[in-house]
């Protein structure tokens, strides 16, 4: 599958795949200034990138391992979506959970990756309003109800 992608910024890096069994393509950011990540100073990053996502598909942006692994830092939303219809650039918000006193905050400068993204299938359904639904071993079974 092909993604057209406009660069929208002269400094914008297209996304590449870290290792050729990466299920994830890395976005990067351009601010031209480091910005350090602080706990309750969550930060946007432009990407200077906008995607054409073919319809029946959309883009889901991810944290990167490393940066909650290293410094309790992920995406402000947990997870972005794309929508196949939206232009306009794709930029990242990132949040710190919990500063360390044995690790510095993070810092991220322009071509640092900043999140990794995948072009996923999102089938169109309808609704179907019913009395009745299919009886299942769980049934109404909640939070923990099919053990831990």
């Amino acid at each position: 599958m092909q993604i057209k992608i406009k660069k929208i910024h002269p400094d914008a890096k297209t996304p590449t795949y870290a290792t050729d069994g990466s299920g994830c393509f890395d976005l990067y950011a351009i601010n031209p200034l480091a910005t350090l990540v602080h706990e309750g100073y969550p930060v946007t990053f432009d990407t200077g990138l906008a995607f054409e996502i073919p319809q029946g598909y959309g883009m889901f942006i991810l944290s990167r391992s490393g940066h909650g692994f290293n410094f309790d830092t992920r995406l402000a939303n947990c997870v972005g979506f794309i929508d196949s219809d939206y232009r306009g650039e794709v930029k990242v918000k990132l949040t710190c959970d919990k500063e360390h006193e044995e690790a510095m905050p993070m810092a991220v400068k322009a071509g640092d990756r900043i999140a990794q993204a995948c072009i996923l299938p999102v089938p169109r359904v309808g609704f179907e309003i019913t009395e009745e639904l299919s009886e299942t071993v769980r049934g109404e079974g909640g939070f923990g109800s099919s053990g831990s």
